[in-house]
């Protein structure tokens, strides 16, 4: 059984809006102490747009939906794990600690009532999965649970065309906000066409209506594009990915540990305005998922 706090507890029975927010950026995603007050500036995004944060982490076992601040800094503090959905038993069971990933945080706020959800981005195929199968638990975790996801696209260093595909595939609606690209986290476009859009966070509402409606029980991911001002510069972008790349395949990273050696790289190379524009993602995202929230609460 989860732990949900009191102040998620009363707007989920009033029928407020709510959102969820993963721990994963919190705990791996950023450096301390800004990860602590990355973590409040989310939850201050979802509040200035009238809904009610939620963030999901595994304290002592034990889920929390909804973390008080002791919470938050005991999360940001320490080293935990990192839990996918295959994780969260084993880890209750050892009584871990532990921060959600997308697949994770989707699959508890489902399980709680939580119908929105914000994330930076997905995760998705990887560009040797031909070779390795690396393919992130995200992608299948949400084709199986009813939530609407906001995210920025996937990462770059990911197989974009490859992860649009397995999102078909598997059944998860996408639809670009008010835009017809998807985007591509660090950047605005991430290169490919989408075939729906969404204008307003009611068109966003009534789609989740009709979902249930038609008993489809899978994800609809709003694919939120990072302002044109606060996306990397693109051809800098290229540049160090094709770098990036270029020495992972040298020095024979593979598998795994291909991701976090790209991103140390994009931190590194960009001198740390990757990390700037991971936080601008999060945030535009955090304020995009409560204005969705609301309309989900006034429309029910």
């Amino acid at each position: 059984m989860a732990h949900i706090s009191d102040e998620v507890r009363a707007a989920l029975a009033d029928g407020a809006g709510v959102v969820a927010l993963e721990s994963t950026i919190i705990a791996h995603g950023l450096p301390r102490p800004r990860n602590v007050e990355v973590a409040r500036e989310l939850e201050a995004a979802v509040r200035a747009a009238g809904a009610v944060p939620a963030t999901i982490a595994m304290l002592d076992g034990e889920v929390h939906v909804g973390l008080e601040d002791w919470g938050l800094r005991r999360i940001a503090g320490h080293e935990v794990a990192k839990l996918s959905v295959r994780d969260l038993p084993l880890a209750a069971a050892r009584r871990a600690n532990g921060a959600t990933t997308v697949a994770a945080t989707a699959h508890l706020a489902a399980a709680a009532g939580i119908r929105v959800f914000a994330t930076g981005g997905l995760g998705g195929v990887h560009r040797d999965a031909r070779e390795s199968w690396d393919e992130s638990a995200d992608l299948l975790a949400l084709s199986r649970t009813p939530i609407v996801v906001v995210a920025a696209g996937v990462k770059s260093i990911l197989d974009v065309g490859a992860t649009l595909e397995r999102l078909e595939t598997l059944g998860v609606s996408v639809a670009g906000w008010r835009t017809n690209r998807f985007p591509g986290f660090y950047l605005t476009d991430g290169g490919f066409d989408l075939d729906w859009r969404v204008e307003s966070a009611e068109e966003v509402a009534a789609a989740m209506a009709a979902a249930d409606e038609l008993a489809v029980g899978s994800a609809l991911v709003v694919a939120n594009p990072v302002a044109a001002e606060e996306q990397l510069d693109p051809a800098e972008h290229e540049r160090v990915l094709s770098e990036g790349l270029a020495r992972a395949r040298e020095q024979g990273v593979s598998g795994k540990a291909v991701t976090p050696f790209l991103l140390d790289h994009l931190h590194r190379a960009t001198e740390g305005r990757s990390l700037e524009v991971n936080v601008a993602v999060a945030l535009g995202n955090a304020a995009v998922a409560g204005a969705i929230a609301v309309a989900w609460s006034a429309r029910r």
